[in-house]
């Protein structure tokens, strides 16, 4: 009989800590800790919240008759490090400095790691991150822009797009490091990336306005009109900088970032909000078009997650338009602590090398 492993995972978000319990792919726990604003505003600096959200976890632990003795590993949401293949990384004292110090910026993501490595250092036990947001593993010529001073960079929803890959691959009895998928993460952000046999080679930056705009992000902008913009005086480079990731896409519309608000309204005969709608799907069809020439239409599948896949109209739209491309599947939601249980698991098991952060 094959070992059972015990792994808590962490993901720390901006006023809460999620966590759960694996036993290897069974869920036998899952909570969110609520922290209020005043709470988290004692502290300067996001890594000065480790003993807070620690002790928190470790309390909600002994209310669930979870003794911390009985894990194996704890893993962590990977955070603002500097660009990594894709995997499982074991926390090691580089990963904690780069962390602290905010090497890449200041996000509640970064306590993940840091927090995992405070409760598993003390139980002797490993803890890791997995396919954080800066893995980047872009082909040399995907890195081109059209000006020297300016470098494309691979930022995504590596997690949930890397499992998704995974997920696909054994649903087609195959393995991720065999298959080529063009997978489209939509949330609050949408990023389309195209996956060669387990490396992400080309992939948009859903966060600093590149592919298709999103609920609450521009995505890719005419960029003479955008120039305009920035120096007609009328805004500031925040109220920019808002306007391309936060107040961009569906929100600066139509007012929320809400799918099902949205479709309801078109059920409605709200031609604006039908438009708007359409357009957005229109761009994610796009990029999987395009990016469809990156794999040379050698691809296995094209798969669908995040949130927005909930949507069985916008899902139909878009098979509609790239099923002549590669089959479509569609893997609603974005189960981030399953995935980062899994990523521990592989090592675990010695199905994969843990990875040192250099």
């Amino acid at each position: 009989m094959s070992k059972v492993f015990k792994v808590l995972t962490i993901n720390p978000g901006s006023t809460s800590t999620k966590i759960a319990i694996f036993k290897n792919d069974d869920l036998i726990l899952e909570k969110t800790l609520r922290h209020s604003v005043e709470e988290i505003n004692k502290y300067k600096r996001i890594s000065d919240q480790l003993e807070f959200r620690s002790n928190l976890i470790k309390k909600c632990l002994m209310e669930n008759n979870i003794p911390m003795t009985e894990l194996d590993a704890v893993v962590g949401r990977g955070g603002l490090l500097m660009p990594i293949e894709g995997g499982t990384y074991h926390v090691n004292s580089k990963m904690l400095s780069d962390l602290r110090e905010g090497v890449l910026g200041e996000h509640a993501s970064n306590l993940g790691g840091i927090i995992a490595h405070e409760i598993a250092q003390k139980l002797n036990i490993p803890s890791y991150i997995v396919d954080p947001v800066v893995v980047d593993e872009l082909d040399e010529v995907a890195r081109i822009s059209g000006i020297p001073e300016i470098k494309r960079k691979s930022i995504f929803h590596a997690l949930n797009q890397k499992a998704i890959g995974r997920r696909a691959a054994k649903d087609l009895n195959k393995v991720y490091e065999q298959c080529n998928f063009i997978i489209a993460h939509m949330g609050g952000g949408i990023s389309v990336g195209a996956h060669s046999k387990g490396r992400v080679i080309d992939v948009t930056n859903g966060l600093d306005g590149e592919g298709p705009f999103s609920p609450e992000r521009s995505g890719g902008l005419p960029v003479g009109d955008l120039i305009k913009l920035c120096f007609n005086k009328k805004y500031s480079q925040d109220e920019i900088n808002k306007k391309i990731k936060g107040m961009g896409g569906l929100v600066a519309y139509l007012n929320t970032n809400d799918i099902r608000e949205i479709e309801r309204k078109i059920d409605d005969g709200d031609e604006d909000a039908r438009l708007i709608h359409h357009a957005m799907v229109y761009q994610i069809c796009k990029e999987i078009g395009a990016y469809s020439t990156v794999l040379k239409g050698n691809i296995d599948a094209i798969l669908l997650t995040g949130g927005i896949a909930y949507s069985n109209l916008i899902t139909s739209m878009i098979k509609e338009s790239v099923k002549f491309i590669a089959p479509v599947i569609v893997y609603p939601g974005e189960d981030e602590m399953i995935a980062l249980a899994q990523g521990a698991l592989r090592v675990l098991k010695c199905e994969e090398q843990e990875k040192v952060y250099k």
